[in-house]
């Protein structure tokens, strides 16, 4: 029995208009991927051939020095990041996972919208709104009780605004994706819901939100305009949560500025410092990912 139909090569004709068309535009989402990567690479490039020549030891372990005065480090500043970083960990972190648990597992659809939009809306802002807020809540609170004025408390607090929103929305994210097969068979088995979320959600979420949680901890390692309102800077060790502490941000912004080379030196080698501090925590977040995966 013959066909009517015309027989066809099955091969791809190279100057056929779709065959043109699909070699144009994957040239072009090279070409676009390429110049996407050129800033990132410019940055990081520039950034470790500044402050690779600037790096040792000392810096890790010494006070800022003098104006024109050579040595010192940052190690106040190291210290003091990580302090208020860990603050704002440790508010923002329990709130933005038992927000998202309730909104998810919990509320009813409308409460959810409006706690979402509000979380989209608070990641809008700008962070220096977040750093006057928190003057105006913590610096002049503690002013009054005379409890002192800029601190690493006031510096936590303002950072675990900014982190809030991300570890809210990735969190209730990564509850969503868990299958409602999962949730069925645990109320199937007679588990309650309490016990549901906390032996079979979210471990299968925990991954996702360690991601997010990493992905806030980066962004709030980086931030300056909140620690200008709140913890101000310090040439000294941190000397307790009720005073000014220094940051590796604002000793960026304070010694890239001056007029001092060996002050430009320490702001090149402290910026490298806090790239590697941010890469960090990404590469946790993606082994993080890739762990669940």
């Amino acid at each position: 029995m013959t066909s009517n139909f015309p027989e066809r090569s099955l091969t791809r004709a190279p100057m056929s208009q779709r065959t043109l068309f699909n070699t144009v535009m994957t040239v072009v989402a090279f070409i676009c991927g390429i110049l996407a990567l050129v800033p990132l690479l410019a940055v990081l490039s520039y950034v470790i051939i500044r402050g690779f020549g600037s790096l040792s030891p000392s810096l890790f372990f010494e006070l800022p020095p003098k104006a024109l005065q050579q040595g010192g480090g940052f190690g106040n500043a190291i210290l003091g990041t990580l302090i208020m970083v860990g603050i704002a960990a440790l508010i923002s972190i329990p709130f933005g996972v038992l927000a998202a648990i309730y909104i998810t597992e919990f509320s009813s659809a409308q409460v959810a919208r409006w706690v979402r939009f509000a979380a989209n809306v608070l990641s809008g802002v700008p962070s220096i709104i977040a750093g006057v807020f928190a003057y105006g809540i913590v610096v002049l609170t503690l002013v009054k009780l005379n409890l002192g004025s800029y601190s690493a408390i006031g510096g936590g607090v303002a950072l675990a605004i900014l982190m809030l929103p991300i570890i809210v929305r990735t969190t209730d994210e990564a509850l969503q994706l868990v299958s409602q097969d999962l949730r069925q068979a645990s109320v199937g088995l007679g588990a309650t819901n309490f016990q549901t979320v906390t032996q079979v959600v979210l471990p299968a979420a925990l991954p996702a939100i360690v991601t997010g949680a990493t992905l806030a901890i980066a962004r709030a390692a980086g931030e300056t305009a909140p620690l200008l309102f709140t913890a101000l800077f310090s040439n000294f060790w941190p000397d307790g949560l009720f005073q000014p502490t220094a940051s590796l941000a604002v000793l960026v912004y304070k010694y890239a500025i001056s007029p001092f080379k060996n002050w430009q030196s320490l702001a090149w080698a402290a910026s490298l410092i806090l790239v590697l501090m941010v890469l960090i925590t990404s590469i946790i977040a993606r082994w993080a990912t890739r762990k669940k995966a």
